[in-house]
This record gives structure tokens, C-alpha cells and sequence, in this order.
């Protein structure tokens, strides 16, 4: 159950950015936080991107930095306002994840940054087979966002986190087995890495 922060946060984006900063500390800080999910692809300046959920902007303004073709989608119109004036660089796209206005085998890569832990069971199946859709063959699918954790001395950040921040969906997500849910959309697995005591997991999967 959220308390007010969590509408506070989505309503001034010096409070988003603030708890955004922290939460990355886990991991080394932003910079590197914004890093896990792309180690060891090949992305050049031609690389399709689809950045999904994109939010304010935070990934997109990393992706623009590997390729000239990144399109950011996002169901928010305050979100996307944001993210063009935070990374203008990239085109921006009004749409809900589960039904994206793109045509099959459209990108070489979909990555998505905390933003699953946002949908209910039914609306986060819609959304990896509409990944699998947009995907070229041979695509890639990269996902980063909560876990539960595997180091007991976690729990209580994490836990203190989603009380203040989260709803429900997130504790549902962290009780998802989202690799298996992958492999049932076809999707091959290449890798799960784990961070912060388990409590942050980042996929990669292709199509």
C-alpha cells in the first residue's frame, strides 16, 4: 500500500529523481545502475531502440547515446513531456505498453527499467507478447526491476521501499517468475543477473 510519496514523487520530478538516485546507490550509483541491462550487447548507431515505459526519460537519455534510432513509448502524457524536454533527441510515442502501435519485427532491441512492477499479471502477459511481436528475429528483450531478495539483510529496505513508493503489483512482481514467463512467449533465454542482496534483477532475452 503506497503512501503519499508515491504521488508526490510522480508529481515533482526533483522528488522522482531524488528517490531514483538513492535507490541506485545499491548498485553503484545512477550512472551505473542505467548501464547493467546493456552490458554486453551490440548496440551501434544504427540499432533500432525501443525504450518502453520510458517515463521521464532517464533511460532513453542513455539509449541516445548508443544509437540515433530510439523511440520512446510511454502512457503518460506528463511523462513524455518530460522526457522530450529532458532528451529531445529521441522520438516519443503516446501508447499503452499492451498495445503498441508498431509494426511486427519493427526493433533490434526493447528495454524496459522499472516499469513491469507497475502492471497486474494479465496486463504484463500482454506486454512481453507484444515485445515478442515488435521484435526482429534475433531481437533483444532487456528488463531490469525488483526481485525478491536472496540476501535476508535486504528485506527491509526493499520492504520499506514499497510501503512508501509501490502498490501491490510490485509485490506480485517480485513473486513472478519472469524468466519462465519469458520462455512461454518463445523467448530464449541469454541471462539474469542479480543485484543489491537479489533485490534487483536484470534479464536479457531473445527472440
Amino acid at each position: 500500500m503506497a503512501t503519499i510519496l508515491r504521488s508526490w514523487s510522480y508529481q515533482y520530478q526533483w522528488l522522482y529523481d531524488a528517490v531514483s538516485r538513492i535507490a541506485a546507490l545499491s548498485v553503484g550509483g545512477e550512472g551505473q545502475f542505467r548501464q547493467l541491462a546493456l552490458q554486453g550487447l551490440s548496440i551501434n548507431s544504427q540499432t533500432k531502440i525501443l525504450d518502453l515505459c520510458c517515463g521521464s526519460g532517464q533511460a532513453t537519455q542513455v539509449l541516445v547515446q548508443y544509437s540515433q534510432n530510439v523511440i520512446a513509448l510511454d502512457a503518460s502524457p506528463l511523462s513524455l513531456q518530460r522526457a522530450k524536454n529532458n532528451v529531445p533527441e529521441a522520438e516519443y510515442v503516446e501508447a499503452f505498453a499492451e498495445d503498441m502501435p508498431f509494426a511486427d519485427n519493427s526493433f533490434d532491441l526493447v528495454h524496459t527499467s522499472v516499469a513491469m512492477h507497475e502492471m497486474k499479471p494479465q496486463q504484463l502477459r500482454q506486454i512481453f507478447q507484444q515485445v515478442y511481436r515488435v521484435l526482429k528475429p534475433g531481437g533483444i528483450f532487456t528488463l531490469v526491476d525488483f526481485h525478491a531478495p536472496t540476501n535476508p539483510l535486504f528485506w527491509p529496505g526493499i520492504s520499506i521501499f514499497m510501503w512508501l513508493f509501490e502498490t501491490e503489483t510490485a509485490w506480485e512482481l517480485i513473486n513472478t517468475d519472469l524468466l519462465g514467463l519469458l520462455r512461454s512467449f518463445d523467448f530464449q533465454e541469454l541471462q539474469q543477473l542479480l543485484y543489491a542482496g537479489g533485490s534487483l534483477q536484470v534479464i536479457q532475452v531473445k527472440k
